[in-house]
């Protein structure tokens, strides 16, 4: 963004009705929470409506960001995104933040004949365009700070020099739900005969995405690990992961399985009380870090020839980690060209790292070091450099 650059102005709370446009998927949706926020906060007069899909229409409904909520926001087809146009045309909205900024959403705005109303996003032509051509390779959060610059928003008083502070003002937060719901028996821990200090095990991943799963063998074997020093992994997950819970909970049978059984309600207060959480690129990890729990996220890099010329730096916004790893909490993220690089005791030592774990829990293996004048300790074809280390480490606290 170019610093001569003067946002629009943004007409706050004298809006009537305002559209927020999020669909999916839950780890994105679970990142623009925040952003979310900002809205209400600076139209709080406004009948503000969501637009989004099934998976997330209780979840929003509950939220107290938005009056309304409709589910249908990905039609199948053409008929379907025609008859929602219209309905968007027909409502009258004042302005919309379109936080999924992609193709589809471009054409709502496109169809949207005669006068349009205020539109912050990247579609060509809005009123409030995002204009950073560099934003697909920012990093969510910071990507969403951004467009609200660029829809006239910024956190700080008018006339103060140091503007909006990427990133950190868009951080999520489900401190509401518990209030919302008046934190019923089901939000408790003992609802699901938990008892005692537990932690999160979120094996799976999105099934066009396996390369994003840790193996499972090793989720088990962190499962024995915290189990030894009194600590109950519980593995959460969708109904689609039951095979991946119960192949785990058989290798570490005090393990408890609770796979398919959590709404996201669940899954974000039983975070709040966990002693930490461990999963990979996946949304129930985003969310367990807008629960603001202590965590360990693995990451693969998806490197490529083109982002090994970039500086393989832990946040280089060219790769998946860049642009998506988790921030609030305490996450400590590991990531590695391919997850079967990063061991068990890789993820032992980045959650000693957390410090909540208690001091009886068992120390994983030293790291051992290669040494310069034995050459079987370093055979041909390896390198023990520490910029050829498969595993970076790094902590989020916000």
């Amino acid at each position: 963004m170019s610093s001569a650059y003067t946002p629009p102005p943004n007409p706050g709370d004298t809006l009537k009705r305002v559209l927020v446009i999020k669909l999916g998927a839950m780890g994105d949706f679970m990142q623009a929470l925040g952003a979310m926020r900002v809205i209400r906060a600076t139209h709080p007069s406004a009948r503000i409506t969501l637009l989004t899909t099934e998976p997330f229409e209780a979840f929003g409904k509950a939220c107290p960001y938005f009056d309304i909520v409709e589910a249908d926001g990905r039609p199948k087809d053409l008929k379907g995104r025609a008859d929602l146009i219209r309905r968007l045309r027909n409502a009258g909205y004042d302005m919309v933040y379109d936080f999924q900024n992609n193709d589809r959403t471009a054409q709502y705005f496109m169809g949207l004949s005669g006068k349009k109303p205020l539109w912050s996003g990247h579609a060509k032509g809005a009123s409030h365009q995002h204009m950073n051509e560099n934003r697909g390779e920012m990093h969510n959060f910071d990507r969403l700070a951004e467009q609200l610059l660029h829809a006239g928003l910024s956190p700080k008083p008018p006339g103060d020099p140091t503007g909006w502070i990427i990133g950190q003002d868009v951080l999520p937060s489900v401190d509401w739900i518990r209030p919302a719901f008046r934190d019923p028996p089901r939000f408790q821990p003992a609802f699901f005969s938990l008892n005692g200090p537990y932690m999160l095990l979120i094996p799976g991943s999105s099934a066009d995405h396996p390369e994003k799963r840790w193996p499972i063998d090793r989720f088990a074997k962190i499962a024995t690990w915290v189990a030894d020093a009194g600590i109950t992994p519980v593995i959460v997950g969708t109904k689609a992961e039951g095979d991946i819970g119960a192949q785990i909970l058989k290798m570490e049978p005090r393990a408890k399985n609770i796979v398919g059984r959590t709404d996201l309600f669940q899954l974000a207060t039983l975070s709040e009380r966990a002693v930490f959480a461990l999963g990979g690129d996946t949304g129930p990890m985003h969310l367990a870090a807008a629960a603001r729990a202590p965590g360990v996220c693995l990451f693969a890099q998806e490197w490529n020839d083109d982002m090994a010329r970039e500086l393989r730096t832990v946040w280089n916004p060219k790769t998946r980690l860049g642009r998506a790893a988790p921030r609030g909490g305490s996450m400590m993220v590991l990531h590695a060209a391919a997850l079967e690089a990063i061991s068990v005791d890789d993820v032992k030592r980045a959650a000693l790292g957390l410090g909540v774990l208690p001091p009886n829990i068992a120390p994983p293996a030293p790291v051992r070091i290669a040494s310069e004048t034995d050459p079987s300790e370093n055979p041909p074809g390896t390198d023990q450099t520490a910029e050829s280390s498969p595993e970076v480490t790094e902590r989020s606290d916000s």
